[in-house]
């Protein structure tokens, strides 16, 4: 039997709510916990315990009293308080709005991209390789990213690929080569272009805590076949890891 008001300690952090916000929802882990069906340890002064940071947790409640939704810097981290506990309305919420919403669109254009994730885990591997080898403090590396497969003629479209001309298989084959550079990404089929790649790549990077600088140093200049020359652009990356 619970009060109709509840003190709550959640790793430390001291919270008060009703019985009915904590159950406002059937399907969470906060109102199975306060069905009456389970034992929850309390503290010293009395509060019923959650073994669970409570950074954010005042967001949790907030939004089961009134359906407040968190501040745009803070919805992920809430988000991720929001799976722990299972609060599919609020999830459904923070989903909608930035930057979920971004993120969602975001995945669906680098799930466009072969090989996104092991590319990424490739640029890690062989940066940390380098910088152990010479001793560094960071260590550079070469990677390429295009969009188109194949390199266009000044008679072919660069922008609308239905006006492209068709090629052979045998002609194809004529262009089929590998960049001489650590890793390459691409090709792909969408408006994104090459800047919008690289942002996801660096944004990536950062986000496992890598510092990373890139720039352009040229572009392939392998001869093809003929007039055509690779031309797919080729960007240095500075990985710093102190």
């Amino acid at each position: 039997q619970f009060p109709e008001v509840v003190p709550l300690n959640v790793g430390g952090m001291c919270f008060t709510t009703r019985l009915s916000t904590l159950r406002r929802y059937e399907d969470t882990m906060l109102a199975a916990m306060f069905s009456g069906r389970h034992y929850i340890p309390t503290d010293a002064e009395g509060r019923y315990f959650i073994d669970r940071d409570g950074t954010y947790f005042g967001y949790i409640l907030n939004f089961l009293r009134s359906g407040e939704l968190p501040p745009r810097e803070r919805v992920r981290s809430v988000y991720k308080e929001a799976q722990y506990y299972s609060i599919g309305p609020l999830l459904d919420c923070l989903e909608d709005v930035q930057p979920l919403k971004g993120e969602k669109v975001r995945q669906a254009f680098l799930g466009l991209m072969p090989y996104y994730k092991d590319h990424l885990e490739r640029i890690i591997e062989i940066a940390k390789l380098r910088a152990m080898q010479r001793k560094a403090r960071f260590a550079k590396l070469k990677v390429c990213v295009f969009k188109e497969e194949m390199p266009i003629t000044p008679y072919e479209c660069p922008h609308f690929n239905s006006l492209r001309f068709e090629r052979s298989e045998s002609e194809t084959k004529l262009f089929e080569h590998h960049c001489e550079v650590d890793v390459s990404f691409g090709p792909w089929e969408a408006v994104a272009d090459v800047y919008d790649l690289l942002h996801c790549i660096v944004t990536d990077l950062s986000d496992r805590g890598i510092t990373v600088d890139h720039q352009c140093i040229g572009v392939c200049d392998k001869h093809l076949i003929n007039h055509y020359y690779c031309k797919r652009p080729i960007y240095e990356f500075k990985i710093t890891w102190w």
